[in-house]
């Protein structure tokens, strides 16, 4: 009565794959949604480190998980699936898995999945977080420690977090004021996020870094505006948005770019 065992997918369908439950599978990618790394500006230090630790791992050397964890907005998935793109173009044949949040309960299956292949896999969850009376943690340690298995040589766990331990403060708080023994309740949660070799912080850019990356936008897909305007609408527009980031930067870039009759592909 047992469902039959997961078939492997053609891997060589695709440079990225979704994780998908009910049934199941792993999805190919055509194109995968992403900007040039050399557009990312202002995160020149973990854009260097994500992508050497990338490529000691695409090269079969030893490599840490990585927690990306910071301000919105400020470029930490794209940075993931540049430099997926920039390790490819340098001749490693990587490939990148994306899991969602709410499936973390099936990265067993995946997990065993993926053992077996001839390939080298970044497994990516975006935006990762826990509430209150999330269990979904437990699940991550498979990934992170991989239990009396161990994870698998082959893959590799990058996460997205606006929290540096995965969880709200207030959570924090209240663990400690409501367990019988708090320290050992809020170790538990708040240890999750160590078992990251490698965390990288991403916080609010200036305002020279923010026009910066709109410049770049417009050189890339050649809009063309004198500074003094550009300048004067971008900072208008983040003020509009009460926010400044690389996210802001592209939702400006967009209208300029609509306004001027340019595609963006």
């Amino acid at each position: 009565m047992a469902p039959a065992p997961l078939a492997a997918p053609e891997f060589g369908a695709a440079d990225a794959f979704v994780w998908h439950t009910e049934p199941d599978r792993l999805e190919p990618v055509p194109q995968v949604n992403r900007i040039d790394l050399k557009l990312l500006v202002g995160i020149d230090r973990s854009r260097d480190t994500l992508l050497s630790n990338t490529l000691q791992f695409a090269r079969g050397l030893p490599a840490n998980n990585a927690l990306l964890w910071g301000a919105r907005g400020m470029g930490k998935s794209s940075i993931v699936k540049a430099v997926h793109a920039e390790v490819r173009t340098q001749g490693q044949d990587l490939k990148l898995v994306e899991l969602q949040r709410e499936d973390l309960p099936s990265v067993g299956r995946l997990l065993n999945l993926l053992r077996g292949a001839p390939h080298r896999f970044v497994l990516f969850c975006d935006d990762l977080s826990f509430s209150h009376d999330d269990q979904h943690y437990k699940s991550l340690k498979a990934v992170l420690d991989g239990g009396i298995e161990g994870r698998p040589e082959n893959v590799l766990f990058y996460a997205t977090s606006n929290r540096r331990h995965l969880m709200p403060r207030d959570m924090i708080e209240n663990e400690r004021s409501t367990s019988i023994n708090p320290s050992e309740a809020v170790e538990e949660k708040v240890s999750l996020s160590d078992r990251f070799g490698l965390w990288l912080g991403f916080h609010p850019c200036s305002q020279d870094e923010y026009l910066a990356m709109i410049r770049g936008y417009c050189t890339e897909h050649g809009v063309e505006i004198d500074d003094e305007t550009l300048w004067a609408e971008a900072i208008e527009w983040q003020a509009t948005r009460g926010a400044r980031s690389g996210r802001v930067a592209w939702q400006y870039f967009l209208d300029l770019a609509g306004r001027k009759g340019v595609k963006v592909g």
